[in-house]
């Protein structure tokens, strides 16, 4: 089985700058061309939050149109730059955004590896939060199969990365009872995460949590205590999870044309000229 995540779209509307700089929209199209041209194919996408950059309808139209043409089926979820109601109602077809009243937590069952889907939103703050009822609703679903192998997936990281100004805004409350609830679970195999813009990943809970580059811009790696709220034009990138004989594997790639592949043998001998 294979996973392909890609996350932090932040979408504008065609021909504006997400902070002055980044036309967003011009760089989904080449990642799900990417995504489109692996062989072989994955077998579903997961897009781990900041779907668009503030929320309106009109970015999450420009995005619907987008990602229906990759060929995957796709499952989404909030980050703290959405907004549920504007996300429901354009997706209107994907009807698992709104099977929990009030937030968007589903699980995805058709395939060998469970998905569990957490929402970390807290409206207008960008800082994720757990409260009570999520973590209920989590510590309940992994408890219905407690031998399936499954991972959970959701935008705020439980973890301190070391960029002090993500730090800040990561998740601020829940991260105590998610841990002891994850840790209670050895058949959790992955925490997927989105946020940070970066490939970073960390042993949590008896488990691994990680989190996946964006499609357009990366948070910058400054691992200074005062280090500046900062973006930087690295590479667009996205994860492929493969899940083969009881394993999880992840693979960051990155999204553009660059010359290659090229062999390193010839005629049964490396290249040595």
């Amino acid at each position: 089985m294979l996973i392909a995540q890609i996350t932090d779209l932040h979408i504008r509307m065609p021909g504006q700058k997400a902070y002055r700089v980044v036309e967003t929209d011009r760089y989904l199209p080449p990642a799900v061309a990417a995504l489109n041209a692996l062989d072989p194919a994955p077998d579903v996408v997961m897009i781990s939050g900041d779907l668009t950059d503030f929320g309106r309808e009109a970015e999450y139209a420009h995005l619907k149109g987008m990602l229906d043409r990759l060929a995957a089926p796709y499952y989404l979820l909030p980050g703290n730059h959405d907004a549920r109601a504007e996300l429901q109602r354009v997706f209107d077809g994907h009807a698992y955004l709104g099977s929990m009243d009030g937030f968007v937590q589903y699980t995805i069952e058709d395939y060998p590896l469970r998905m569990v889907v957490l929402d970390t939103v807290v409206p207008m703050q960008s800082h994720g939060e757990l409260c009570e009822r999520r973590l209920d609703w989590l510590a309940d679903r992994l408890d219905e199969q407690p031998e399936r192998p499954t991972v959970i997936v959701m935008h705020h990281p439980p973890f301190r990365t070391g960029i002090a100004h993500m730090d800040a805004i990561g998740l601020l409350q829940g991260a105590e009872r998610f841990e002891a609830i994850v840790g209670r679970h050895r058949n959790i195999e992955r925490i997927m995460c989105g946020h940070l813009h970066r490939t970073i990943f960390r042993r949590y809970a008896g488990t691994v949590a990680s989190t996946a580059p964006s499609t357009a811009h990366q948070v910058a790696l400054d691992l200074r205590p005062d280090g500046p709220s900062a973006f930087k034009m690295e590479p667009p990138g996205y994860h492929l999870h493969e899940w083969r004989d009881g394993a999880l594997v992840t693979h960051h790639a990155y999204i553009g044309d660059f010359p290659g592949p090229y062999p390193f043998h010839e005629d049964g001998a490396l290249i040595d000229e």
